[in-house]
């Protein structure tokens, strides 16, 4: 697979079993390799040359705890390393965003205003997360089949923490952040609970991550912006 970025540069995968590793690690999250081998139906040794590779290539970086989720309990011995995509590696699996759909943007905005962009967003993340009244576990489930590999988990105290793995539209939320404001609006009218954006891939994070209050009963609005570092 190759990908053509901004700069010109081509990113590719040092083979297809290493594509294959990659793509587990964008659609599911981080893992160890035991992990990824148990994913893919692979054996642990049959993982680690293209995880080395991919470690290489810098498209994927190994930590000891993932970068972002709970933390997963340390047992004896000599705990295993945790495979995590890096920014290059998530723009090597992305299919490339329109260039022509960017453009059109950049000209609503030049031409209409940006309050026309907002209007956009906000119709293309209503089409994406659905109709008010929905659980959680549908609107993780819309989320996963428009491409955002989406999952939430369970907090204190009837919170959810929401986690996307991957932006199907990153290159037009790095640049319009009226998408990432949209998505969060609209998350929070479809469950009916305040949303408070903690991260965003558009803005350089490693995931994208969404913290969802418990539920309220006001016609007030529901969510917030992203929390500043």
């Amino acid at each position: 697979m190759h990908l053509e970025l901004r700069n010109n540069s081509v990113v590719k995968f040092p083979g297809e079993a290493s594509e294959r590793v990659a793509r587990s690690l964008l659609e599911s999250g981080p893992a160890t390799a035991a992990e990824v081998a148990s994913r893919l139906g692979m054996s642990a040794a049959a993982v680690r040359r293209p995880l080395a590779s991919l470690v290489t290539s810098g498209l994927v970086e190994a930590t000891d705890e993932a970068p972002y989720g709970p933390r997963a309990r340390r047992g004896r011995g000599r705990p295993s390393k945790v495979f995590s995509l890096t920014p290059e590696g998530r723009a090597a699996c992305d299919q490339a965003y329109d260039d022509l759909a960017l453009a059109a943007l950049r000209f609503l905005a030049e031409t209409q205003g940006r309050e026309a962009v907002a209007e956009f967003a906000a119709r293309r993340a209503r089409s994406v997360v659905g109709s008010d009244g929905q659980s959680i576990t549908a609107v993780v489930q819309r989320f996963d089949a428009a491409g955002f590999a989406a999952e939430a988990s369970p907090l204190a105290s009837g919170q959810h923490q929401l986690c996307q793995h991957h932006c199907p539209v990153i290159d037009a939320a790095r640049e319009f952040p009226e998408f990432c404001d949209a998505e969060t609006e609209a998350i929070a009218h479809a469950l009916g609970r305040h949303v408070t954006r903690l991260a965003t891939l558009a803005h350089g994070d490693g995931v994208c991550t969404a913290l969802i209050g418990p539920p309220v009963h006001s016609s007030t609005s529901r969510s917030h912006g992203k929390v500043s570092a």
